[in-house]
């Protein structure tokens, strides 16, 4: 381009000089006409060899202006280019004051504007993209034709490295209820609402893909595995207390029945009815109390009144309490030792942590007849264990015994009067102290349940003031 500037320029100014020494010359042999024929001689030479002369100084000078303008030219494009590669830093030197100039003043500004649209742009799509990143939920935006346009990285970590920009969707993702779904927003226009449950492993997702204004479509995915898992329990939950609220009622409408329909019966008959009846009402009591009691350690405003206790003190004080329900049973009850560290213990409610560990190893320790209870000291917890010699538990039990209701011999549990909830209570003190709780067992060998309370932080002293010198303590 710069080139064909600089060739017309140089063509127009020759032939300009051209035009310009055929004028003067056809002038100047206008002017001499009539003159003697020497003179017309003399001068016409004299003409020639001037336009000449003012040719050859006149092209090396078009020569030059015609070269400045081109350099100029060139840069100008060279700015151009560098701004349409996206150098909006780039700025052009705008010298002198004709047209040229004002296209380089104007190019510079446009550069300028361009480059703060552009950062602000920036600016907002870091933002929207911090946004979207720091969202719970999984955002995935689709072209029209399928193809991924961005995701967040809540979706990134859901989908994998699979899930790229430009990528078809289902390429990146297997699950049809999510397909489904996108593809609805895309053909109908319209907002789509699923379930997505393959999307990854033990996870379930609401889906709900809505079409965009400028085309496609764009999928937010809510994890609702929680819900799920907190709606199944707490159906599961109402379905066994149903059943044990049903069960002990049948039975005592079924003697009551009984007893209104003989007119006269038998003072044995009445007392042996009379004595199921009142088992099941107790049944009946003691799964209300146990209910009460779980409600009230799982809600979010229990409260402990922790304060340092003595381990050993803890342990012999259970020990006491409960060795003669123990002994009741026919089952010896020993003393494994305790620490005397300090721990933070709420005393009321370890009681009932202990009674019901030692109450459930009761149920499982008719073979072993002894139940041993023990703690011991480590780094920063002292760790409590209850532990039986009877037929032990079998290790796919072991994760789920701390569950509400949950039973390993379902007829030996209703036949000792348990309500299948004393573990769960149990878990949820100790956990509430800060403490863990689990359970290991041998089959064959009994079953040893272990918890621990953290310790009591160390008391502070107070610095004594320093002994003042006796002049001062006189004076």
């Amino acid at each position: 381009m710069t080139s064909r500037v600089f060739a017309k320029l140089l063509g127009l100014f020759t032939a300009l000089l051209v035009f310009v020494t055929l004028v003067m010359e056809t002038v100047l042999y206008g002017l001499v006409e009539h003159q003697e024929p020497d003179t017309l001689r003399d001068i016409g030479p004299l003409v020639f060899w001037s336009g000449l002369i003012a040719l050859v100084i006149a092209i090396p000078l078009a020569a030059w202006i015609a070269a400045s303008a081109s350099a100029r030219l060139r840069r100008v494009v060279a700015f151009a280019r560098r701004i349409a590669e996206g150098d909006l830093a780039a700025r052009i030197d705008a010298t002198g004051d004709d047209e040229i100039s004002t296209v380089e003043a104007a190019l510079n500004q446009t550069a300028e504007r361009l480059g703060k649209d552009f950062a602000e742009l920036e600016s907002s799509r870091h933002e929207l993209t911090v946004m979207l990143d720091s969202m719970q939920e999984a955002v995935v935006a689709i072209t029209p034709s399928g193809l991924v346009r961005w995701s967040n990285a809540v979706m990134q970590r859901i989908a994998g490295a699979q899930l790229l920009p430009g990528r078809p969707l289902v390429h990146s993702v297997r699950d049809p209820e999510l397909l489904a779904c996108v593809r609805g927003a895309l053909e109908r226009r319209e907002l789509c609402v699923g379930r997505a449950t393959l999307l990854a492993p033990g996870r379930v997702f609401e889906v709900n893909a809505a079409p965009l204004s400028a085309g496609g479509a764009l999928a937010v995915l809510h994890d609702v595995t929680g819900i799920e898992a907190a709606q199944k329990s707490r159906r599961e939950f109402v379905a066994n207390v149903s059943h044990e609220l049903r069960t002990p009622l049948t039975s005592i409408q079924g003697y009551v029945e009984t007893l209104i329909e003989d007119p006269n019966p038998s003072p044995e008959t009445t007392l042996e009815f009379l004595g199921v009846i009142l088992k099941n009402a107790s049944r009946m009591s003691r799964l209300t109390e146990d209910l009460l009691a779980l409600a009230s350690v799982e809600s979010p405003d229990y409260k402990l009144s922790l304060q340092p206790a003595r381990a050993s003190v803890l342990l012999q004080d259970a020990i006491d309490s409960l060795g003669g329900m123990v002994a009741d049973s026919g089952i010896k009850l020993q003393s494994a030792g305790a620490p005397d560290a300090l721990v933070m213990a709420d005393p009321d409610a370890m009681h009932q942590v202990f009674g019901n560990l030692m109450e459930n190893s009761l149920k499982y320790a008719q073979s072993g007849k002894r139940i041993r209870a023990g703690a011991r000291l480590l780094v920063s917890e002292v760790q409590f264990t209850i532990q039986d010699f009877g037929p032990g538990i079998a290790s796919e039990h072991l994760e789920r015994i701390f569950e509400r209701f949950y039973r390993i011999d379902k007829a030996r549990s209703r036949e000792s009067g348990g309500t299948g909830l004393g573990l769960a209570i149990v878990k949820h003190i100790v956990q509430a102290h800060g403490g863990r709780i689990w359970c290991e067992s041998e089959l064959g060998k009994g079953a040893s349940f272990h918890f621990t309370l953290p310790l009591a932080p160390a008391p502070q002293t107070v610095p004594q003031p320093a002994p003042q010198p006796a002049s001062a303590a006189t004076a």
